[in-house]
């Protein structure tokens, strides 16, 4: 279901969000990897995540539980491999 929530309503935007670089990342520094912010998962039922190569472009949001589910996914290579 869409959220038409206000995006800066979120704290995604603000300067404050605490955004963490994926432990997956591309090790090499070719920048191929994601950033996470949960700041706001208990007071916006909120997880922001971008591309770290782009930190002021797009964001997604998520709900804690479509967050859960897709890490369970993934940890259970429920995507296949790369």
């Amino acid at each position: 279901m869409a959220r038409t929530q206000d995006p800066s309503s979120t704290g995604l935007l603000s300067s404050s969000a605490a955004w963490v670089k994926s432990s997956y990342s591309d090790a090499s520094g070719n920048g191929d990897c994601v950033e996470v912010c949960t700041d706001y998962a208990a007071t916006h039922s909120t997880i922001g995540i971008r591309d770290s190569k782009d930190p002021h472009g797009p964001r997604l949001r998520v709900t804690p539980a479509a967050w859960s589910a897709f890490l369970t996914a993934t940890a259970s290579g429920g995507f296949g491999t790369a």
